[in-house]
């Protein structure tokens, strides 16, 4: 045999044998299939989402399993559950895949055009930023603004936002976030009920009152920060949403202790009066967006805006164990 003949031979031998890199490549698609049926606990319902057919669905995990040869999906009558590996492998692999689309996502040469979209809580948006963005919107024309209002923060590539404002205490891994004001919880009720029965500084003068409450503004809050911890009256009407409650105080239906952003401008105008001293709540309001979208113009105009606008929003007044300081 020619040398020329056993070196064509060892090249074809080369070429028949899987790279270590060609064998070692991650199977995308079927990592995706993997993470939306094991979200779901079905592989009907997780195809679904991801628009492709249960069976193929099914045939991409197959896939999967066969790279990885274990199993990582088990069905439980109708239900589908996680083996110990599918358990470990889920959330590195969410993790790999948000990863992948951020890093897309701050490639996309567009990614500036189009309207600013922007995510917040619904009270929020409905009583301190509506009635301030007409000023952002007459200041900036050019900029066309879309919000968007959930509980959670929402994801900001799957969902195209931009940008956000939250309720919290500054801690959202992987996303800038700059401080905007303080929130506090404020007494308040309509200037008639104040001056009927009075400011209040201790427990017993809440029974003066017919207290309105809210999960998510108890009173206790108010009672522990000034250290009291006396008998106080709890019945009255109980409210699960933070714009409800304002509402019954602006009706006259009793003394609310509130969030002041959401009570600051109706005081300001007089349809509502501050009863007592303000609590500072654990949580404040910050603008946070992936690190990357603070280079997008009409993102970084937006921000400051918003910080010029919460500069000049106005802590609650400050009032002393009795009467007004």
């Amino acid at each position: 045999m020619t040398a020329s003949k056993i070196r064509r031979g060892k090249a074809q031998a080369v070429a028949r044998t899987p790279s270590r890199t060609a064998f070692r490549r991650a199977p995308l698609a079927s990592l995706r299939v993997f993470v939306a049926v094991a979200d779901h606990k079905s592989f009907t319902r997780g195809a679904h989402a991801l628009g492709i057919t249960t069976s193929a669905a099914s045939l991409q995990v197959q896939a999967l399993e066969e790279y990885l040869r274990v199993p990582v999906l088990r069905r439980n009558g109708r239900r589908v559950e996680l083996t110990q590996v599918g358990a470990r492998l889920r959330p590195k692999v969410e993790q790999a895949l948000a990863d992948l689309e951020r890093a897309i996502d701050e490639a996309r040469a567009d990614r500036g055009s189009g309207p600013l979209r922007v995510t917040t809580l619904s009270f929020f948006l409905a009583q301190w930023l509506l009635p301030r963005l007409q000023k952002f919107t007459t200041q900036h024309a050019g900029i066309d603004v879309q919000i968007h209002t959930s509980v959670g923060l929402a994801d900001f590539v799957s969902t195209g936002m931009d940008a956000g404002i939250r309720l919290g205490g500054g801690v959202w891994p992987r996303l800038h976030n700059q401080k905007l004001f303080d929130e506090w919880l404020v007494p308040v009720c309509t200037p008639a009920l104040l001056r009927r029965h009075g400011p209040i500084a201790e427990a017993d003068d809440l029974k003066r009152y017919k207290l309105l409450h809210s999960p998510h503004e108890p009173w206790t809050a108010w009672l522990l920060e000034g250290g009291l911890d006396e008998e106080w009256p709890s019945a009255g009407a109980a409210f699960d949403d933070a714009i409800s409650i304002v509402r019954a105080a602006e009706a006259g239906q009793g003394l609310a202790l509130a969030m002041w952003s959401l009570v600051a401008d109706d005081v300001a105008i007089g349809r509502l009066a501050v009863a007592g001293r303000a609590v500072r709540s654990a949580r404040a309001y910050y603008f946070v967006c992936p690190p990357a979208h603070l280079t997008i113009d009409k993102v970084a105009t937006f921000r400051e805006w918003l910080v010029s606008e919460s500069r000049s929003f106005p802590a609650p007044p400050v009032f002393g164990r009795v009467g007004v300081d």
